[in-house]
Protein backbone atom coordinates (compact mmCIF):
# COMPACT_ATOMS: atom_id res chain seq x y z
CA UNK A 1 0.00 0.00 0.00
CA UNK A 2 2.71 2.29 0.83
CA UNK A 3 4.41 1.66 -2.48
CA UNK A 4 1.26 2.37 -4.47
CA UNK A 5 0.62 5.62 -2.68
CA UNK A 6 4.15 6.79 -3.43
CA UNK A 7 3.78 6.05 -7.12
CA UNK A 8 0.49 7.93 -7.38
CA UNK A 9 2.02 10.91 -5.61
CA UNK A 10 4.98 11.06 -8.02
CA UNK A 11 2.70 10.86 -11.03
CA UNK A 12 0.57 13.72 -9.83
CA UNK A 13 3.66 15.84 -9.27
CA UNK A 14 4.97 15.10 -12.76
CA UNK A 15 1.64 16.08 -14.21
CA UNK A 16 1.65 19.41 -12.34
CA UNK A 17 5.18 20.12 -13.53
CA UNK A 18 4.20 19.54 -17.17
CA UNK A 19 1.19 21.83 -16.82
CA UNK A 20 3.27 24.66 -15.30
CA UNK A 21 5.85 24.27 -18.07
CA UNK A 22 3.16 24.50 -20.74
CA UNK A 23 1.72 27.62 -19.10
CA UNK A 24 5.16 29.30 -19.05
CA UNK A 25 5.53 28.69 -22.78
CA UNK A 26 2.01 29.37 -24.01
CA UNK A 27 1.24 32.56 -22.07
CA UNK A 28 4.22 34.59 -23.42
CA UNK A 29 3.51 33.33 -26.93
CA UNK A 30 -0.11 34.43 -26.66
CA UNK A 31 0.93 37.87 -25.36
CA UNK A 32 3.40 38.35 -28.21
CA UNK A 33 0.87 37.31 -30.85
CA UNK A 34 -1.81 39.58 -29.37
CA UNK A 35 0.61 42.49 -29.25
CA UNK A 36 1.58 41.94 -32.87
CA UNK A 37 -2.04 41.90 -34.07
CA UNK A 38 -2.82 45.01 -32.01
CA UNK A 39 0.18 46.81 -33.56
CA UNK A 40 -0.92 45.84 -37.04
CA UNK A 41 -4.45 47.07 -36.35
CA UNK A 42 -3.18 50.44 -35.16
CA UNK A 43 -0.85 50.85 -38.14
CA UNK A 44 -3.57 49.88 -40.62
CA UNK A 45 -6.07 52.28 -39.08
CA UNK A 46 -4.26 55.61 -38.36
CA UNK A 47 -6.30 58.41 -36.74
CA UNK A 48 -7.76 60.95 -39.11
CA UNK A 49 -7.60 64.70 -38.48
CA UNK A 50 -9.96 67.39 -39.63
CA UNK A 51 -7.27 70.09 -39.76
CA UNK A 52 -8.07 72.69 -42.38
CA UNK A 53 -5.72 73.83 -45.10
CA UNK A 54 -3.39 76.72 -44.33
CA UNK A 55 -4.33 80.16 -45.60
CA UNK A 56 -2.36 81.94 -48.34
CA UNK A 57 1.06 83.27 -47.36
CA UNK A 58 0.98 87.05 -46.83
CA UNK A 59 3.10 89.04 -49.29
CA UNK A 60 5.66 91.63 -48.21
CA UNK A 61 4.42 95.17 -48.77
CA UNK A 62 7.19 97.48 -50.02
CA UNK A 63 7.53 101.10 -51.08
CA UNK A 64 9.26 101.69 -54.41
CA UNK A 65 10.43 104.46 -56.71
CA UNK A 66 11.14 104.38 -60.43
CA UNK A 67 14.67 105.57 -61.22
CA UNK A 68 15.01 108.52 -63.60
CA UNK A 69 18.23 110.25 -64.75
CA UNK A 70 18.52 113.74 -63.31
CA UNK A 71 20.87 116.70 -63.04
CA UNK A 72 22.66 116.53 -59.69
CA UNK A 73 24.87 119.22 -58.15
CA UNK A 74 27.49 117.72 -55.87
CA UNK A 75 27.99 119.34 -52.47
CA UNK A 76 31.12 118.26 -50.58
CA UNK A 77 31.03 118.51 -46.79
CA UNK A 78 34.07 119.41 -44.70
CA UNK A 79 35.01 121.11 -41.45
CA UNK A 80 37.71 123.28 -39.91
CA UNK A 81 38.57 126.06 -37.52
CA UNK A 82 38.65 129.79 -38.23
CA UNK A 83 42.12 131.33 -38.47
CA UNK A 84 43.10 134.97 -39.12
CA UNK A 85 44.77 136.01 -42.37
CA UNK A 86 47.58 137.68 -40.42
CA UNK A 87 48.34 137.39 -36.73
CA UNK A 88 51.26 138.96 -34.90
CA UNK A 89 52.54 140.01 -31.52
CA UNK A 90 52.64 143.74 -30.80
CA UNK A 91 55.98 144.54 -29.10
CA UNK A 92 57.66 147.67 -27.71
CA UNK A 93 60.77 148.84 -29.56
CA UNK A 94 61.89 151.34 -26.92
CA UNK A 95 61.87 151.48 -23.16
CA UNK A 96 59.55 153.59 -21.11
CA UNK A 97 56.50 153.75 -18.86
CA UNK A 98 53.05 153.33 -20.38
CA UNK A 99 51.23 156.56 -19.61
CA UNK A 100 48.36 156.31 -22.10
CA UNK A 101 46.43 153.51 -23.87
CA UNK A 102 43.66 153.58 -26.45
CA UNK A 103 40.09 152.73 -25.50
CA UNK A 104 40.19 149.95 -28.11
CA UNK A 105 43.34 148.43 -26.58
CA UNK A 106 41.46 145.60 -24.85
CA UNK A 107 40.60 142.00 -25.54
CA UNK A 108 38.32 141.95 -28.57
CA UNK A 109 38.77 145.62 -29.36
CA UNK A 110 38.83 146.72 -33.01
CA UNK A 111 41.37 149.21 -34.36
CA UNK A 112 42.29 150.72 -37.71
CA UNK A 113 45.66 150.95 -39.39
CA UNK A 114 47.68 153.83 -37.94
CA UNK A 115 45.76 154.08 -34.66
CA UNK A 116 47.95 154.80 -31.60
CA UNK A 117 47.27 151.92 -29.24
CA UNK A 118 49.89 152.57 -26.53
CA UNK A 119 51.78 155.76 -25.62
CA UNK A 120 55.06 155.52 -23.68
CA UNK A 121 56.70 158.28 -21.66
CA UNK A 122 58.74 160.18 -24.29
CA UNK A 123 60.51 162.87 -22.26
CA UNK A 124 63.90 161.15 -22.35
CA UNK A 125 63.64 160.64 -26.06
CA UNK A 126 62.61 164.27 -26.72
CA UNK A 127 65.66 165.39 -24.76
CA UNK A 128 67.84 163.08 -26.82
CA UNK A 129 66.45 164.64 -29.99
CA UNK A 130 67.42 168.11 -28.79
CA UNK A 131 70.94 166.94 -27.91
CA UNK A 132 71.42 165.46 -31.36
CA UNK A 133 70.04 168.63 -32.95
CA UNK A 134 72.64 170.71 -31.15
CA UNK A 135 75.37 168.28 -32.22
CA UNK A 136 74.22 168.61 -35.80
CA UNK A 137 74.32 172.41 -35.60
CA UNK A 138 77.86 172.30 -34.18
CA UNK A 139 78.97 169.95 -36.93
CA UNK A 140 77.47 172.18 -39.60
CA UNK A 141 79.27 175.21 -38.10
CA UNK A 142 82.57 173.34 -38.13
CA UNK A 143 81.95 172.34 -41.74
CA UNK A 144 81.35 175.94 -42.76
CA UNK A 145 84.55 177.03 -41.03
CA UNK A 146 86.54 174.28 -42.75
CA UNK A 147 85.08 175.18 -46.13
CA UNK A 148 86.19 178.80 -45.56
CA UNK A 149 89.70 177.68 -44.62
CA UNK A 150 89.90 175.53 -47.75
CA UNK A 151 88.92 178.46 -49.97
CA UNK A 152 91.46 180.72 -48.26
CA UNK A 153 94.17 178.12 -48.72
CA UNK A 154 93.48 177.99 -52.48
CA UNK A 155 93.63 181.81 -52.67
CA UNK A 156 96.95 181.91 -50.81
CA UNK A 157 98.42 179.26 -53.10
CA UNK A 158 97.40 181.13 -56.23
CA UNK A 159 98.89 184.37 -54.79
CA UNK A 160 102.33 182.78 -54.67
CA UNK A 161 102.22 182.57 -58.45
CA UNK A 162 104.63 179.62 -58.95
CA UNK A 163 102.13 177.89 -61.32
CA UNK A 164 102.37 174.48 -59.61
CA UNK A 165 99.30 172.45 -58.69
CA UNK A 166 98.53 172.44 -54.92
CA UNK A 167 98.27 169.08 -53.17
CA UNK A 168 95.33 167.89 -51.04
CA UNK A 169 96.99 168.92 -47.79
CA UNK A 170 97.48 172.45 -49.05
CA UNK A 171 93.81 172.71 -49.99
CA UNK A 172 92.80 171.15 -46.61
CA UNK A 173 90.71 168.50 -48.33
CA UNK A 174 91.16 165.89 -45.53
CA UNK A 175 90.02 168.40 -42.93
CA UNK A 176 87.05 169.31 -45.13
CA UNK A 177 86.03 165.64 -45.54
CA UNK A 178 86.27 165.10 -41.76
CA UNK A 179 83.99 168.06 -41.15
CA UNK A 180 81.48 166.72 -43.69
CA UNK A 181 81.58 163.31 -41.95
CA UNK A 182 80.85 164.94 -38.61
CA UNK A 183 77.77 166.57 -40.13
CA UNK A 184 76.55 163.25 -41.55
CA UNK A 185 77.09 161.49 -38.24
CA UNK A 186 75.25 164.18 -36.31
CA UNK A 187 72.42 164.07 -38.84
CA UNK A 188 72.17 160.25 -38.49
CA UNK A 189 72.10 160.53 -34.71
CA UNK A 190 69.27 163.04 -34.99
CA UNK A 191 67.27 160.76 -37.27
CA UNK A 192 67.83 157.86 -34.88
CA UNK A 193 66.72 159.93 -31.90
CA UNK A 194 63.63 161.09 -33.78
CA UNK A 195 62.86 157.47 -34.74
CA UNK A 196 63.11 156.35 -31.10
CA UNK A 197 60.86 159.24 -30.13
CA UNK A 198 58.35 158.16 -32.78
CA UNK A 199 58.44 154.58 -31.46
CA UNK A 200 57.18 155.71 -28.08
CA UNK A 201 53.81 155.64 -29.85
CA UNK A 202 52.78 152.02 -30.51
CA UNK A 203 50.90 152.28 -33.81
CA UNK A 204 48.64 149.57 -35.30
CA UNK A 205 50.35 148.07 -38.39
CA UNK A 206 47.02 147.05 -39.95
CA UNK A 207 43.29 147.14 -39.34
CA UNK A 208 42.66 144.42 -36.85
CA UNK A 209 41.48 143.26 -33.48
CA UNK A 210 43.11 142.63 -30.12
CA UNK A 211 43.19 138.94 -29.30
CA UNK A 212 44.86 139.23 -25.90
CA UNK A 213 46.18 142.27 -24.03
CA UNK A 214 49.29 141.63 -21.92
CA UNK A 215 50.15 145.07 -20.46
CA UNK A 216 48.23 147.96 -18.99
CA UNK A 217 48.57 151.58 -17.89
CA UNK A 218 51.58 152.33 -15.65
CA UNK A 219 53.62 149.31 -16.71
CA UNK A 220 57.31 149.99 -17.40
CA UNK A 221 58.37 148.12 -20.52
CA UNK A 222 61.70 147.55 -22.21
CA UNK A 223 62.60 146.89 -25.80
CA UNK A 224 60.96 143.70 -27.21
CA UNK A 225 58.38 143.51 -24.42
CA UNK A 226 55.20 141.83 -25.72
CA UNK A 227 52.24 144.18 -25.43
CA UNK A 228 49.36 142.26 -27.07
CA UNK A 229 48.40 139.55 -29.56
CA UNK A 230 46.59 141.04 -32.55
CA UNK A 231 45.21 139.81 -35.87
CA UNK A 232 43.99 141.32 -39.14
CA UNK A 233 40.26 141.55 -39.84
CA UNK A 234 40.19 142.13 -43.60
CA UNK A 235 39.40 138.42 -44.05
CA UNK A 236 39.66 135.11 -42.21
CA UNK A 237 40.67 131.70 -43.51
CA UNK A 238 39.48 128.16 -42.84
CA UNK A 239 41.65 125.16 -43.65
CA UNK A 240 39.38 122.36 -44.92
CA UNK A 241 40.37 118.68 -45.42
CA UNK A 242 38.93 116.97 -48.53
CA UNK A 243 38.45 113.22 -48.89
CA UNK A 244 40.38 111.76 -51.78
CA UNK A 245 37.17 110.41 -53.37
CA UNK A 246 35.74 113.96 -53.50
CA UNK A 247 38.70 115.67 -55.20
CA UNK A 248 37.51 114.90 -58.74
CA UNK A 249 34.12 116.50 -58.02
CA UNK A 250 35.50 119.96 -57.09
CA UNK A 251 37.03 122.61 -59.38
CA UNK A 252 40.12 123.29 -57.30
CA UNK A 253 41.86 126.68 -57.71
CA UNK A 254 45.29 125.31 -58.62
CA UNK A 255 48.27 127.55 -59.33
CA UNK A 256 51.02 126.91 -61.88
CA UNK A 257 54.49 128.38 -62.16
CA UNK A 258 54.19 129.44 -65.79
CA UNK A 259 50.78 131.07 -65.40
CA UNK A 260 49.91 134.33 -63.67
CA UNK A 261 46.18 133.83 -64.04
CA UNK A 262 44.68 132.77 -60.74
CA UNK A 263 41.75 130.40 -61.01
CA UNK A 264 38.56 131.32 -59.22
CA UNK A 265 37.50 128.74 -56.70
CA UNK A 266 34.01 127.45 -55.92
CA UNK A 267 31.75 129.07 -53.36
CA UNK A 268 31.44 127.62 -49.88
CA UNK A 269 28.76 127.97 -47.21
CA UNK A 270 30.10 128.18 -43.65
CA UNK A 271 27.79 127.30 -40.75
CA UNK A 272 28.16 126.93 -37.01
CA UNK A 273 25.87 126.28 -34.07
CA UNK A 274 28.22 127.60 -31.40
CA UNK A 275 25.98 130.60 -30.64
CA UNK A 276 22.68 129.77 -32.25
CA UNK A 277 22.61 129.23 -35.99
CA UNK A 278 25.37 131.19 -37.71
CA UNK A 279 25.98 131.42 -41.45
CA UNK A 280 28.65 133.00 -43.67
CA UNK A 281 29.35 132.87 -47.39
CA UNK A 282 32.94 132.36 -48.55
CA UNK A 283 35.09 131.19 -51.41
CA UNK A 284 37.83 128.62 -51.93
CA UNK A 285 40.94 130.72 -52.68
CA UNK A 286 43.80 128.23 -52.88
CA UNK A 287 44.91 124.63 -52.66
CA UNK A 288 47.82 123.63 -50.47
CA UNK A 289 50.86 122.25 -52.24
CA UNK A 290 51.34 119.09 -50.17
CA UNK A 291 49.35 116.18 -48.79
CA UNK A 292 48.99 116.23 -45.01
CA UNK A 293 51.33 113.66 -43.44
CA UNK A 294 48.92 112.63 -40.68
CA UNK A 295 45.62 112.31 -42.56
CA UNK A 296 46.98 111.73 -46.08
CA UNK A 297 44.40 114.20 -47.35
CA UNK A 298 44.63 117.38 -49.37
CA UNK A 299 43.68 120.64 -47.64
CA UNK A 300 42.06 123.59 -49.35
CA UNK A 301 41.64 127.08 -47.89
CA UNK A 302 38.35 128.94 -47.73
CA UNK A 303 38.23 132.70 -47.26
CA UNK A 304 35.53 134.93 -45.78
CA UNK A 305 36.01 138.56 -46.80
CA UNK A 306 35.29 141.32 -44.28
CA UNK A 307 33.88 138.91 -41.67
CA UNK A 308 33.15 141.72 -39.20
CA UNK A 309 31.63 144.16 -41.67
CA UNK A 310 27.99 145.08 -42.11
CA UNK A 311 27.49 142.73 -45.08
CA UNK A 312 28.73 139.72 -43.12
CA UNK A 313 27.06 140.65 -39.85
CA UNK A 314 25.63 137.50 -38.30
CA UNK A 315 22.14 137.59 -36.86
CA UNK A 316 23.39 135.98 -33.67
CA UNK A 317 27.09 136.79 -33.16
CA UNK A 318 30.18 137.54 -35.29
CA UNK A 319 32.64 134.81 -36.18
CA UNK A 320 35.33 133.97 -33.63
CA UNK A 321 38.96 133.03 -34.16
CA UNK A 322 39.40 129.33 -33.39
CA UNK A 323 35.69 128.64 -33.86
CA UNK A 324 34.80 125.20 -35.24
CA UNK A 325 32.66 125.45 -38.37
CA UNK A 326 31.12 123.17 -40.99
CA UNK A 327 31.58 123.83 -44.69
CA UNK A 328 29.47 122.91 -47.72
CA UNK A 329 31.54 123.28 -50.89
CA UNK A 330 29.76 123.64 -54.23
CA UNK A 331 31.04 120.87 -56.50
CA UNK A 332 30.52 119.91 -60.12
CA UNK A 333 27.12 119.32 -61.72
CA UNK A 334 26.61 115.77 -63.04
CA UNK A 335 24.27 115.26 -65.96
CA UNK A 336 22.06 112.15 -66.32
CA UNK A 337 22.86 110.91 -62.83
CA UNK A 338 21.05 107.99 -61.18
CA UNK A 339 20.61 109.10 -57.57
CA UNK A 340 19.28 106.76 -54.85
CA UNK A 341 18.97 107.18 -51.06
CA UNK A 342 21.62 105.55 -48.90
CA UNK A 343 18.91 103.82 -46.85
CA UNK A 344 18.16 101.53 -49.80
CA UNK A 345 21.76 100.26 -50.05
CA UNK A 346 22.72 97.08 -48.16
CA UNK A 347 26.30 96.54 -46.97
CA UNK A 348 27.37 99.24 -49.39
CA UNK A 349 27.24 96.89 -52.37
CA UNK A 350 23.72 95.86 -53.41
CA UNK A 351 20.07 96.95 -53.57
CA UNK A 352 16.69 95.33 -54.24
CA UNK A 353 14.48 96.15 -57.20
CA UNK A 354 10.94 95.01 -57.95
CA UNK A 355 10.36 93.18 -61.26
CA UNK A 356 7.24 91.79 -62.87
CA UNK A 357 7.84 88.12 -63.76
CA UNK A 358 4.96 85.89 -64.93
CA UNK A 359 2.38 88.43 -63.74
CA UNK A 360 3.99 88.44 -60.28
CA UNK A 361 5.97 91.21 -58.62
CA UNK A 362 9.14 89.73 -57.13
CA UNK A 363 12.33 91.01 -55.59
CA UNK A 364 15.63 90.95 -57.43
CA UNK A 365 19.00 91.63 -55.85
CA UNK A 366 21.30 93.94 -57.83
CA UNK A 367 25.02 94.46 -57.21
CA UNK A 368 25.95 98.14 -57.65
CA UNK A 369 29.04 100.35 -57.96
CA UNK A 370 28.86 103.75 -56.26
CA UNK A 371 30.39 106.71 -58.07
CA UNK A 372 29.94 109.27 -55.29
CA UNK A 373 28.17 109.29 -51.95
CA UNK A 374 27.35 111.66 -49.11
CA UNK A 375 25.37 111.20 -45.90
CA UNK A 376 22.02 110.99 -47.70
CA UNK A 377 22.39 110.22 -51.41
CA UNK A 378 24.51 108.03 -53.65
CA UNK A 379 25.22 108.38 -57.36
CA UNK A 380 25.28 104.96 -59.05
CA UNK A 381 27.98 104.25 -61.60
CA UNK A 382 26.88 100.73 -62.63
CA UNK A 383 24.39 98.03 -61.65
CA UNK A 384 21.18 100.01 -62.15
CA UNK A 385 19.60 101.65 -65.17
CA UNK A 386 16.83 104.13 -65.85
CA UNK A 387 13.37 102.66 -65.32
CA UNK A 388 14.36 100.20 -62.61
CA UNK A 389 11.91 100.11 -59.71
CA UNK A 390 14.02 100.56 -56.57
CA UNK A 391 12.72 99.13 -53.27
CA UNK A 392 12.91 101.70 -50.48
CA UNK A 393 11.50 99.61 -47.61
CA UNK A 394 14.22 98.09 -45.37
CA UNK A 395 14.17 94.32 -45.90
CA UNK A 396 17.32 92.81 -44.46
CA UNK A 397 18.36 89.46 -45.95
CA UNK A 398 15.72 88.46 -48.55
CA UNK A 399 16.15 85.97 -51.38
CA UNK A 400 15.69 87.00 -54.98
CA UNK A 401 12.35 85.88 -56.34
CA UNK A 402 10.42 86.62 -53.14
CA UNK A 403 6.93 87.84 -54.09
CA UNK A 404 6.07 91.30 -52.86
CA UNK A 405 3.23 93.74 -53.03
CA UNK A 406 3.91 97.37 -53.91
CA UNK A 407 2.40 99.66 -51.28
CA UNK A 408 -0.23 102.01 -52.67
CA UNK A 409 -0.75 100.02 -55.86
CA UNK A 410 -4.34 98.95 -56.72
CA UNK A 411 -4.53 95.13 -56.71
CA UNK A 412 -5.86 93.56 -59.97
CA UNK A 413 -9.45 92.34 -59.90
CA UNK A 414 -9.89 88.54 -60.18
CA UNK A 415 -12.79 87.64 -62.40
CA UNK A 416 -15.37 85.15 -61.07
CA UNK A 417 -14.29 85.30 -57.44
CA UNK A 418 -17.34 87.21 -56.22
CA UNK A 419 -19.66 85.05 -58.32
CA UNK A 420 -18.18 81.85 -56.91
CA UNK A 421 -18.58 83.19 -53.37
CA UNK A 422 -22.22 84.04 -54.02
CA UNK A 423 -22.89 80.58 -55.48
CA UNK A 424 -21.17 78.92 -52.54
CA UNK A 425 -23.21 80.96 -50.07
CA UNK A 426 -26.40 80.24 -51.97
CA UNK A 427 -25.64 76.49 -51.97
CA UNK A 428 -25.07 76.53 -48.25
CA UNK A 429 -28.35 78.35 -47.62
CA UNK A 430 -30.25 75.87 -49.86
CA UNK A 431 -28.80 72.86 -48.09
CA UNK A 432 -29.74 73.97 -44.61
CA UNK A 433 -33.59 73.83 -45.06
CA UNK A 434 -33.43 70.49 -46.85
CA UNK A 435 -31.39 68.96 -44.08
CA UNK A 436 -33.91 70.21 -41.56
CA UNK A 437 -36.83 68.72 -43.52
CA UNK A 438 -35.08 65.38 -43.80
CA UNK A 439 -34.46 65.31 -40.05
CA UNK A 440 -38.15 66.03 -39.41
CA UNK A 441 -39.22 63.18 -41.70
CA UNK A 442 -36.83 60.77 -40.03
CA UNK A 443 -38.12 61.79 -36.66
CA UNK A 444 -41.71 61.13 -37.66
CA UNK A 445 -40.84 57.70 -38.99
Amino acid sequence: MTKLSNESTSQSMNKQNKQSTIKKIIIPVVIIVATYFLYQMIMDNPPETNRGKGGPVAKISVETIALKPQQYSVVVNSFGTVQPRTSSVLVAQVSGEINEISQQFRDGGFFEKGDVLVQLDDRDHRAEVKITQSSLLSAKQALLEEEARAKQALIDWERLGNGAQPNTLVLREPQLAAAQAEVLSAQANLEKAELLLERTKIVAPFAGRVLKKQVDLGRVVTSNTELADIYAIDYVEIRLPINNKDLSFIDLPEEYRSSNNKQQGPSVSITSDLIGKQYWQGEIVRTEGAIDDNSQQLYIVAQIDDPYGVDNKSEVAPIKIGQYVNAEIAGKTIEQALVIPNSSIYQGSYVYIAENINDKTVLQRKEITIRWQNDEDAIIESGLSAGDVLVLTPLGQVSSGTPVEIAGATPPKRKGVNKQKRNANRGTEDRKPRDKKNRNKEGKQ
